[in-house]
């Protein structure tokens, strides 16, 4: 690839990673901070670029890159099908420019993005209710019941949305219906009750939380 090329490429890969940044943030569905979770694209596009770049030519250095790439563990956890649809498009455009088809590219994402858009607004849409919140809770308490019958036995409407656990704590997020601030209190403070190192957050309207 000449240096041209590689300009090229290079600047193509960074304006489409942004470009599916700015889609992601805007019209994705993930409960998690979407924003946050974007600013990767830019720098994972652009790192799978270069090493495309560099390898796609020359066998050694490729067998050289998955050996290198097998003593790697990667503990960051891809709790979203949705996030790990974007992740795999940030690695194609990557890929698709490191190989020198920058027009590929071009032409790939302005076909996908709008399908998914579509695909997006297709889906039933959840009915939204008043009062409606959003609320995370960080715990060391594992039964999902207790908690859950906290949550039922005060408020009129309550569902799960995700659930994190590891071997110390657990994180749940709820979408749940408070009529009135005599109710949220309760319901931090019986949580609160449950173990030593409980916190609670409420968001009052749920897509702030994305």
């Amino acid at each position: 690839m000449s240096f041209r090329s590689f300009l090229i490429n290079l600047i193509v890969t960074a304006i489409l990673a942004m470009v599916l940044r700015w889609f992601y943030a805007r019209f994705g569905t993930s409960i998690s901070n979407r924003r946050s979770f974007a600013q990767n694209f830019v720098p994972l596009a652009l790192t799978t670029f270069m090493i495309i770049s560099v390898i796609k030519s020359s066998l050694a250095l490729s067998l050289g890159l998955v050996g290198a790439l097998s003593i790697v563990r990667f503990r960051a956890a891809i709790k979203d099908p949705e996030e790990l649809t974007y992740i795999f498009l940030t690695i194609a455009i990557g890929l698709v420019t490191g190989a020198d088809k920058p027009l590929f590219a071009l032409v790939a994402i302005a076909s996908i993005l709008p399908l998914i858009y579509i695909n997006s607004r297709g889906r039933k849409k959840p009915i939204k209710r008043q009062n409606e919140m959003f609320l995370n809770i960080q715990t060391q308490e594992k039964d999902l019941d207790t908690i859950t019958g906290i949550l039922t036995k005060l408020l009129k409407h309550v569902e799960l949305r995700r659930m994190d656990q590891d071997q110390e704590s657990m994180s749940l997020s709820y979408v749940c219906q408070v009529d009135s601030l005599q109710v949220l209190d309760k319901v931090r403070t019986e949580l609160i009750g449950l173990s030593g190192q409980t916190s609670v957050s409420f968001v009052d309207k749920p897509e702030l939380a994305t």
